[in-house]
């Protein structure tokens, strides 16, 4: 088995879905995003036992383009946590009633597959037409089962879409200009593509503007926030735990170690960008009334960091980094879970028309209060082995950046403890408030088994990860 097995389950899910109706949409692509978990789960066994999983196939011999993926730790990673995060994505969705259901569940399930795609690529041109399509079908959802005025979300969405593609535009024509000098877009004949500093910067810059759009990078976050609190709650979860991830694994993967002289270069600005992030996303949370919209702000503080680690050039900020995206992942899922709970409940995402829940709901009061603790870093849980690994290796380059870095658990503690306290506490609200179902009581669960297990033993994850990032930090300090 190799790791077209797991694009071949998605796709195919995603047109049994389609033709399954929309009274078994659900069902089916619930059945086969956890069939994807478990193929991710043979392949990561399949490669610690030693095994090859990897492929690579000729595709179109002028130019010359492969069928290349790669299954390397960094790779699975990213693949567990897509396959991991869909299943529990979809489950959580089935508390909502969408129309045309079939459409809505085919297109998650064709995201996971393009999103899985751009983590595994190992050829340029591959990668990028995985990265075009993961867009479509987030901009579809977002559009029709998206929430509030049908016009601000059309203009929320396009701005989206717009953004995404022009900086696209800008990565795939680094790409043309590197297959000039590589004659190939396999990313090894990349890697070795001798070019002046001049040249690396130019390709340094076309990568960062389709990077810095998609995680998001201040001063290129402004689509942001809107998308977050248009799109249906499904789409806003796959933009922050799964979709952003994209940009920051591509950091890694192909910007670093194709220009790394302008990485070493230009490396404290695009540190201060990320810890510039940091600072103006939580100071913007700290004035938000919507609660979508203060996640989502929340999000790019905590974003910001994780850029801030990848550009640092060692092996503790790429490794914090990596830990940092899939822990994010799973918590900012949560999260906006939860406020997907209150709303189902309150009809309202305003902070001030919420209140006294926890008399109401002591289950749900507890789960959302675990999650608001690992989301601010609290020791034992998995996102304080990421923002610890990654403020360390900001303190290796500069004790400042570690010291600027670190106010987004300084900050995160105190905009995400206020939410909570006017959340959830107070005088009892006089809207009822119903327990958390099963299928809510599930998902939750599943999330924060996850985050508790690895902030006590995250070794499996950074045995996996480790390997891949020396090699690639290898091929960044030859030049």
């Amino acid at each position: 088995m190799n790791v077209s097995t797991i694009l071949i389950i998605l796709l195919i899910g995603a047109f049994a879905t389609y033709f399954s109706g929309d009274k078994l949409a659900s069902k089916v692509a619930l059945l086969f995003s956890l069939a994807a978990l478990g193929c991710s789960i043979v392949l990561l066994n399949n490669y610690n036992a030693g095994e090859n999983i990897s492929l690579i196939n000729s595709w179109i011999n002028h130019p010359k383009i492969s069928f290349a993926l790669n299954g390397d730790g960094l790779g699975l990673a990213m693949v567990l946590l897509t396959a991991a995060l869909t299943p529990i994505i979809i489950f959580s969705s089935f508390g909502n009633e969408y129309k045309n259901a079939k459409g809505f569940y085919a297109l998650i399930l064709f995201m996971a597959f393009a999103m899985v795609g751009t983590f595994l690529a190992a050829d340029g041109l591959l990668y990028y037409i995985f990265w075009e399509l993961a867009l479509i079908p987030i901009y579809f959802i977002a559009l029709i089962w998206g929430n509030g005025d049908a016009e601000e979300r059309r203009k929320a969405v396009v701005k989206f879409f717009i953004y995404t593609l022009a900086g696209s535009l800008f990565m795939l024509t680094a790409f043309i200009y590197l297959y000039q000098k590589a004659g190939s877009f396999l990313i090894e004949d990349l890697y070795k593509v001798n070019l002046s500093a001049c040249e690396q910067f130019w390709i340094f810059l076309a990568f960062f503007l389709a990077y810095a759009i998609k995680i998001p990078i201040i001063p290129f976050h402004t689509w942001q926030a809107n998308v977050y609190q248009k799109a249906p709650t499904v789409g806003t979860m796959l933009l922050s735990g799964i979709m952003l991830k994209m940009g920051l694994y591509s950091v890694l993967r192909w910007q670093l170690p194709i220009a790394p002289l302008a990485a070493k270069e230009y490396m404290n600005i695009f540190i201060a960008l990320g810890i510039a992030g940091v600072i103006y996303g939580s100071i913007v949370a700290l004035r938000q009334k919507d609660l979508k919209k203060l996640l989502a702000y929340s999000s790019l503080a905590h974003v910001g960091l994780i850029a801030a680690g990848s550009y640092t050039l060692t092996l503790d900020g790429l490794r914090g980094a990596v830990l940092q995206m899939i822990a994010h992942g799973f918590v900012v899922v949560g999260l906006f879970f939860a406020a997907e709970v209150i709303f189902r409940r309150y009809e309202t995402r305003e902070i001030e028309e919420m209140g006294g829940i926890r008399t109401q709901s002591p289950k749900f009061t507890s789960m959302f209060l675990i999650l608001v603790l690992a989301s601010v870093a609290l020791p034992s849980t998995f996102n304080f082995v990421g923002e610890f690994t990654v403020l360390y290796s900001l303190s290796q380059i500069n004790i400042w950046f570690a010291i600027l870095g670190g106010t987004t658990i300084i900050l995160g503690a105190y905009y995400m403890l206020r939410m909570f306290q006017h959340v959830m506490l107070g005088e009892t609200n006089s809207k009822t408030f119903s327990d958390v179902t099963l299928n809510e009581g599930v998902s939750f669960a599943a999330i924060i088994a996850v985050l508790l297990f690895f902030g006590f033993y995250p070794k499996p994850i950074t045995d996996l990860i480790t390997p891949s990032l020396e090699t690639i930090l290898q091929v960044i300090n030859k030049n």
